[in-house]
């Protein structure tokens, strides 16, 4: 009994174009789809076209092309073939197969044919076996690499999540110290606050200009002491996660209109009026009324400091879509547009000086975006030197 070959590929001669002139032997039943006056790149399917192509070129190019990916229709189905050619007597000789190790099987047997021109194919074949031997040897070497970098990256987190544990604990007892400290200052800060009041109002008959002037500098200081201890409590309550706000729904421009009418006191004494104005259709908005003041006294108070005498702050709400929007504009010196940045950051200050020697404690700005992103509302400044500030806050409208 005469022993079968086995099913191996397909072995063909095209010109230098691609179209095919013989089928020398054909183990896989394609004399259908392969025959003389074929084009290689009628062969393959339509998404295999440019890969033909190339593989042509390829072959022209270094003489010889070993394992080629292409798609070939059989019957209702497209089968990828392993291609391999080479220049043979300026003609092209194509082999095809199922597989890779097809492939090499069937160009080791037209190897043995001695020709120098066919033995290409082994030179190609024995190449891209080395390259995917390099290949390999690259991923493992590059796999190691990773899995060191992968340790040491799970290494340095352990080791990050341990400094921000500590971090944590730290930030917690200086939360706690500044607590503690503003507390312990502020009832004596009271009483030379409201002492120095009384040597103001009720002593100053008996006291001389100089001491005058010494009792006016300790109330101010102690005014400044003060606020600055408040606002150390706030930071510190703000930053150990202890914001509490008490939410009701709240009418902003009666709120606004009542701290516009408390601080035009303090604006006077710079001959500084404060202008409001509103949009009719502002909604009740959900706020803590008592931070939203703090938020407007902060505000304004800032645009009386940086205001020259005889200017206008403008106060407006209005309505943005779904939010109420608080704008608060002075006719001042204006931020450095590379220093915006710092406003928001605690104790944080500009080159920008008050007009009236004013003092400030750096952290107002840096509470007021606190208090505001808890209201997840926006706050952001707009400013030109020169030509004042506006500071703006939006609040999410209630509008159901």
């Amino acid at each position: 009994m005469k022993e079968q070959k086995p099913d191996i590929g397909i072995v063909f001669l095209c010109d230098l174009d691609g179209t095919v002139l013989e089928v020398i032997r054909d183990e896989l039943g394609l004399t259908d789809r392969i025959h003389t006056g074929k084009s290689l790149s009628t062969i393959v399917e339509r998404g295999s076209l440019g890969k033909s192509l190339n593989f042509i070129v390829e072959i022209k190019s270094k003489g010889a092309a070993f394992d080629w990916q292409l798609g070939v229709p059989i019957l209702d189905l497209v089968e990828v073939l392993s291609f391999a050619g080479a220049l043979w007597n300026e003609r092209l000789l194509i082999v095809a197969a199922k597989t890779a190790d097809g492939l090499e099987k069937l160009v080791n047997e037209l190897t043995q044919m001695g020709n120098e021109q066919i033995n290409s194919l082994r030179s190609a074949m024995k190449a891209h076996a080395d390259l995917k031997k390099n290949q390999k040897q690259k991923e493992s070497t590059l796999y190691d690499e990773l899995g060191r970098l992968n340790n040491e990256l799970a290494n340095l987190q352990r080791e990050l999540t341990k400094k921000n544990i500590e971090l944590e604990k730290l930030n917690e007892e200086k939360n706690r110290f500044l607590g503690i400290a503003a507390h312990d200052l502020r009832n004596p800060l009271n009483a030379i606050q409201m002492y120095s009041e009384f040597l103001s109002d009720e002593a100053s008959e008996v006291l001389t200009p100089e001491q005058i002037e010494f009792v006016s500098i300790i109330h101010s200081s102690s005014q400044f002491m003060l606020r600055l201890v408040n606002d150390l409590l706030d930071v510190a309550k703000i930053e150990s996660g202890k914001l509490e706000l008490n939410l009701a729904r709240t009418d902003l421009i009666d709120l606004i209109q009542h701290n516009v009418t408390l601080n035009n006191t303090m604006a006077s004494k710079k001959n500084i009026s404060i202008d409001f104005q509103y949009d009719q259709d502002i909604p009740e908005t959900l706020v803590d009324t008592a931070k939203i003041e703090q938020v407007l006294n902060n505000l304004i108070v800032n645009a009386i400091k940086f205001s020259n005498e005889g200017s206008v702050i403008n106060v407006k709400v209005a309505r943005s879509g779904k939010e109420a929007v608080i704008s608060v504009k002075d006719q001042g010196q204006g931020i450095p547009a590379n220093e915006i940045d710092k406003l928001f950051k605690p104790f944080q200050r500009t080159s920008v000086r008050s007009t009236g020697g004013e003092d400030s404690t750096g952290l107002g700005l840096a509470i007021v975006r606190k208090i505001v992103m808890g209201h997840q509302g926006r706050v952001w400044v707009e400013s030109e030197v020169g030509k004042g500030s506006t500071f703006y806050v939006a609040l999410p409208s209630t509008t159901d």
